[in-house]
């Protein structure tokens, strides 16, 4: 294998394993803090993974709504951050903004209830995020 290669590797290797121990911080920081607005942001990726992927076999989720989850989970995915992933704490918050604002578009073509049912943390959070039922 060339040495270019063989760079890119280690890399890539390294970029993953930055962004894997970001989330497992975030991860051990949401079981430990105290109750409270810290550990509901911090909650806040690892939750919105489980909402998407309840969402996501949902039939009562249209597919239009899918593909804005799905397209919001690939960007969570893709190594092109606008924040760089290793900055403790602000790493996140590009992913947070893109999933929130596909979240919200979703909020808009789902039932409300689905929505709420498929929500693993904080209810009020996820409230806030949706605004006013209509």
């Amino acid at each position: 294998m060339p040495d270019t290669l063989r760079h890119w590797f280690i890399g890539l290797a390294i970029a993953l394993a930055c962004l894997l121990a970001s989330w497992a911080v975030l991860v051990l920081l949401a079981r430990r803090l105290p109750p409270g607005i810290m550990r509901d942001l911090v909650a806040f990726i690892p939750d919105l993974v489980t909402t998407v992927r309840r969402l996501r076999s949902d039939p009562e989720v249209p597919r239009r709504a899918k593909i804005a989850l799905l397209v919001a989970a690939v960007w969570v995915a893709s190594p092109i951050d606008l924040i760089p992933e290793f900055l403790p704490v602000i790493g996140p918050l590009d992913d947070i903004v893109v999933v929130a604002l596909a979240l919200r578009y979703a909020g808009r073509v789902i039932p409300r209830q689905t929505l709420l049912d498929a929500w693993p943390g904080n209810p009020r959070l996820i409230e806030r995020l949706l605004g006013p039922a209509r």
